[in-house]
């Protein structure tokens, strides 16, 4: 956790313009563009949540 107890990273979900869903992800400060053509919004928050966590936890070499 990071100051004022929020935390370092997250994942937004959000309904795109046509429809579908997509997930928004903040690392370490920096936040990456829209991801996704999903057709529910749980499978965006699932291939969000996957995708946040191969970044904090790296396979090694």
């Amino acid at each position: 956790m990071t100051t004022g107890d929020k935390p370092a990273s997250t994942v937004t979900v959000a309904q795109l313009r046509n429809g579908r869903w997509g997930f928004m992800l903040k690392f370490r400060g920096i936040t990456y563009p829209v991801q996704g053509q999903f057709a529910t919004k749980e499978q965006a928050q699932m291939l969000g949540a996957a995708a946040l966590q191969a970044l904090e936890n790296p396979k090694p070499r």
